[in-house]
């Protein structure tokens, strides 16, 4: 299913790289729990038979003792690099290279899971496709009243905070012209909860009619292979020039923004850093080697 696909990429590439973003125990833990973190996430939006819940296990268990065998030495080899890039200045092109590892990390997640979630598409029932929709219009309505509807000042205040907390939890406390560079990085930003609202909802509908087209239809197994791959390309670029302008122009913001935040910070911080990549690649590590 793309909606698997994508929420399967999404859950096991974010916790193998949240050790950039979190503590080590809370890295372990949650990755040592994936298989039902996982499943639990991925029901809530299409409520599975006990049929399909058995062989969703077995999947997931699957693909997360290959992540955990294949994929975490590829996340160790990144947070390496950082580690190098750490002490020094970094411009946003090489900013953008570690991006782009990480979206091939992505990918070759969902590259893993696409045999499992063809099969399950295909098997998917309409009352399962009313209630991933019915999801969606849930998850949008949170949206709307996280993002949207509150007054622009207060969508950057928000985003302020995660982007302080993140940010402290690589270099320690920010001062307070670190602060204003972030403030002033959040107030040029050309994010717009409206449009990111907009093309949420383009995925979510191409995703449930691409799924209409499969479920419970006698399509070839190639067919729905290519009409999945289709979907998720589609998630990375958006049919639309604009929208796909829009995205890789924000992007490219985030580059720049890591590079100029990053180098506002001292030697002291960038130590701070370097020790904090060094503990996650330890941590990983040990996690590669747990039986």
């Amino acid at each position: 299913m793309t909606t698997i696909a994508s929420g399967l990429r999404r859950i096991i590439g974010l916790l193998a790289l949240a050790a950039m973003l979190a503590g080590c125990s809370a890295i372990k833990l949650g990755y040592n729990n994936l298989d039902d973190i996982a499943y639990w996430w991925l029901d809530s939006y299409v409520d599975f038979s006990d049929e399909q819940s058995t062989r969703v296990r077995e999947d997931l268990a699957s693909l997360h003792a290959w992540h955990r065998r294949q994929e975490l030495p590829a996340v160790i080899a990144m947070l390496q690099e950082m580690e190098k890039l750490a002490p020094g200045e970094v411009t946003p092109a090489q900013a953008c290279a570690l991006v782009q590892q990480v979206r091939e990390r992505l990918n070759a997640v969902a590259d893993r899971a696409e045999p499992a979630v063809v099969t399950l598409a295909l098997g998917l029932a309409p009352e399962q496709l009313q209630h991933l929709e019915r999801k969606y219009e849930k998850n949008d309505a949170e949206y709307r009243k996280q993002w949207v509807r509150p007054p622009r000042e207060e969508q950057r205040e928000k985003r302020f905070d995660q982007f302080l907390e993140r940010s402290e939890m690589i270099y320690g406390r920010l001062d307070a012209p670190q602060r204003d560079v972030l403030k002033r990085l959040v107030e040029q930003s050309i994010f717009e909860p409206e449009r990111m609202l907009a093309e949420r909802m383009r995925r979510q509908q191409d995703a449930l009619q691409t799924l209409r087209k499969l479920s419970g239809q006698p399509v070839p197994f190639a067919e729905a292979r290519s009409l999945l791959r289709g979907y998720l390309e589609r998630t990375q670029e958006p049919p639309d020039p604009a929208s796909r302008r829009y995205q890789q122009a924000l992007i490219d913001e985030g580059c720049r923004n890591i590079a100029t935040l990053h180098n506002s910070t001292n030697a002291a911080q960038r130590d701070a850093a370097v020790r904090r990549l060094r503990a996650y690649q330890r941590d990983l590590r040990d996690l590669v080697n747990e039986k």
